[in-house]
C-alpha cells in the first residue's frame, strides 16, 4: 500500500512538471503599439500565436485589420492588465518621438508619448510573462546622458529581469534601409540570449531587388524639383539606382539604400533616382514587409505607417534568437530536473 501511494505521488507530480514545461514551439504574445504589424509579423514567422493588440491610430487599425484579421483593442493606459489575455512574450514598439533625434527629445517630460514605457511597466508587473521585446529609436540611448535608458532599465531590472539591450541596423539584415534602432530583450530566467549577427552581403537585398518596373507618372516628380535636386547632388555621376536623400541642410547625398523612412517626413524626403517618390509597395518591401501584405489607405496613410513601423527581418532575426535561447534553457531546466530526480531516487547505499 505504501509502495502504490509513493507511485500515484509520483505520477502526480510528473504531471505537474509537464504541465509546468514550456513548449516555445507554441507561444503566445501580445502586440502593444501594435502599429501596422511589423513585430507582429517577425514574432508570426518564427511559430508565435497572438492573444491581443493595441493601437490607437484609427488608420493603422484600418490596415492592421485588413492583414490580421482583428481591431487592436485601442488606448492601452485604459486597459487594465487584468483584462489581457495571460501570454508568454510581450511585444511593444512604443512611441519614439520623445526621443527621437528628430523630435524635441523630451524624453520622460513629453507626457503623451514619454511615460508610455511606465504602462509596459505596470502590464510586465501584473502578468509576469517570460520575455519581452522593445524597440525605439537609437537615441533612446543616449538620451538625457544616458539617463533616460538607465532608468527604463532600472525598472526592468527590479522587476526581476534579465535586460539585454542593443542598437541594430536594418541594412545589416537583408532590407536597403539605413534605419538603427534599439532592441530591449528581457528575461525573467537568465537565458543564453545574444544577439543576431549581421547577414553576410549576399543575402541581403539591394534597390534592384525592391524596386517596381511599371510605376505610374503619378510617383514623378515635377521638372523644376527634380533639376533642383539634380543640381544639388553631390555624386552627378553616382550609379543608377539610388535613393538620394534631402537633408536639413538642403544637401542631397546619394546611397545604394534608403535612408530611413519617417513618418512626418516631406513629400520628396527621399527620391529614387532623383526622379520619383517610393510607391506604397516600395516603403513596405524598403522595411521588409511581404508582397502579400495588404494596402488598404491612401499614399500618404501608408506614408506615415511605415515611417513608423519597425523593419520585419530585424525583429525576424531577434525573435529567432530569443527562441533559441528559451529553448535552450527549457531543456538545461528538464537535464537539470532528471539529474535531480536520479538523486532522489538512488538509495542510501548507492554511491
Amino acid at each position: 500500500m505504501e509502495r502504490q501511494t509513493r507511485i500515484i505521488k509520483r505520477n502526480i507530480t510528473k504531471k505537474r512538471e509537464q504541465k509546468e514545461r514550456m513548449d516555445w514551439n507554441r507561444f503566445t504574445f501580445i502586440d502593444l503599439f501594435a502599429g501596422i504589424g511589423g513585430i507582429r509579423l517577425g514574432f508570426e514567422s518564427v511559430g508565435g500565436r497572438c492573444v491581443f493588440s493595441s493601437e490607437i491610430d484609427p488608420d493603422a487599425c484600418k490596415t492592421y485589420a485588413a492583414n490580421f484579421g482583428e481591431i487592436p483593442s485601442g488606448d492601452i493606459t485604459k486597459i487594465a492588465a487584468g483584462e489581457i489575455p495571460d501570454f508568454d512574450v510581450l511585444l511593444a514598439g512604443f512611441p519614439c518621438q520623445a526621443f527621437s533625434i528628430i523630435g524635441k527629445r523630451e524624453g520622460f517630460a513629453n507626457e503623451t508619448c514619454g511615460t508610455l514605457f511606465f504602462e509596459i511597466e505596470r502590464i510586465l508587473n501584473e502578468k509576469r510573462p517570460p520575455a519581452f521585446l522593445l524597440e525605439n529609436v537609437r537615441n533612446l540611448m543616449s538620451h538625457d546622458g544616458g539617463k533616460t535608458f538607465a532608468i527604463m532599465r532600472e525598472h526592468l531590472t527590479a522587476l526581476g529581469y534579465h535586460v539585454h539591450a542593443k542598437v541594430l541596423n536594418a541594412l545589416d539584415f537583408g532590407v536597403p534601409q539605413k534605419r538603427e534602432r534599439i532592441l530591449i530583450v528581457g528575461f525573467l530566467d537568465d537565458v543564453p540570449f545574444h544577439f543576431p549577427e549581421p547577414l553576410p552581403p549576399e543575402q541581403r537585398k539591394t534597390l534592384s531587388d525592391i524596386l517596381e518596373t511599371d510605376v505610374d507618372a503619378k510617383y514623378y516628380v515635377k521638372d523644376r524639383i527634380r533639376e533642383s535636386r539634380l543640381e544639388r547632388l553631390k555624386d552627378k555621376n553616382y550609379p543608377k539606382p539610388y535613393i538620394s536623400h534631402e537633408n536639413m541642410a538642403g544637401s542631397i547625398t546619394p546611397h545604394p539604400y534608403s535612408s530611413a523612412l519617417r513618418a512626418g517626413a516631406s513629400a520628396n524626403y527621399i527620391l529614387i533616382n532623383d526622379e520619383r517618390r517610393p510607391t506604397e509597395r516600395e516603403m513596405l518591401r524598403i522595411q521588409g514587409f511581404p508582397d502579400s501584405y495588404k494596402i488598404v489607405t491612401p499614399y500618404s496613410k501608408v506614408k506615415h505607417q511605415c515611417g513608423n513601423s519597425v523593419a520585419v527581418p530585424v525583429i525576424q532575426a531577434v525573435a529567432r534568437q530569443m527562441l533559441d535561447a528559451l529553448k535552450q534553457q527549457e531543456v538545461q531546466k528538464e537535464e537539470n530536473h532528471a539529474d535531480s530526480n536520479a538523486d532522489k531516487s538512488r538509495s542510501p547505499e548507492e554511491p
